[in-house]
């Protein structure tokens, strides 16, 4: 688990917390990941071979057209310097990502805050790319997909478990035991299928921007839905 240090490392007397999904929820449109391609593209990191080897790896892996074999392999990355990548992620977020931030969204978070309650981002996107996003809206704490190293290189592999559907679902787990939250109060913001076990999972979900059948979901269990743009 990526944990940002920030101010929210202190020792705060409350059992409530704030989960914010990061990508079309935080960051309206685009998956930040999408982009950060893109820019490495543009750079000249990564090009066709990068871009081919995905596809490759997600048609063996195809059980149902899901996503999730791209969602736990970044390969992409694969072979590249970490040191190099993350320094080049850290660029990219402040130069694309913290501009892009909801300003419906900024004001969920302060209110949070003001209350008392922790805030907590809680993405499947690439913890170099979210850390300057955490720091700048001095969240609590920043779960996020790490990914395997060795001697300094990435491999392409997530370290598990992605934090993605359930995979999130065990991360605020691991928190709520952490950090003695009491999950009927607490409160989650999310976009998508991958978020609906965190948001069964608290007392207080709201559905954002919604993707993929969650709106029907969200009608369906009697979820506020908001427009963050």
């Amino acid at each position: 688990m990526s944990v940002v240090p920030s101010a929210s490392q202190r020792r705060v007397d409350t059992s409530i917390a704030a989960f914010f999904d990061v990508d079309n929820t935080l960051l309206p449109g685009e998956a930040s990941e999408v982009g950060f391609f893109r820019w490495l593209r543009r750079r000249g990191v990564v090009g066709r071979p990068e871009a081919y080897a995905s596809v490759v790896w997600w048609l063996r892996h195809l059980p149902s057209l899901s996503l999730q074999p791209l969602r736990e392999r970044k390969l992409y990355l694969a072979g590249k310097p970490a040191q190099v990548i993350e320094s080049l992620g850290e660029e990219f977020c402040r130069e694309a990502l913290c501009p892009r931030v909801s300003p419906a969204a900024m004001t969920a978070i302060e209110r949070h805050r003001n209350e008392g309650h922790l805030v907590i981002l809680l993405t499947g996107s690439l913890d170099f790319l979210m850390e300057p996003i955490a720091d700048s809206l001095q969240v609590d704490r920043c779960v996020a997909s790490q990914l395997e190293q060795m001697e300094g290189v990435y491999t392409g592999q997530v370290v598990p478990p992605l934090p993605y559907g359930d995979g999130k679902l065990t991360y605020v787990r691991r928190l709520a035991e952490e950090l003695d939250l009491d999950l009927t109060a607490c409160f989650a913001y999310g976009d998508s299928p991958g978020d609906r076990a965190v948001l069964s999972a608290v007392g207080h979900p709201t559905v954002v921007n919604p993707i993929r059948g969650m709106s029907r979901v969200a009608r369906r269990n009697g979820w506020p839905m908001v427009s963050w743009r």
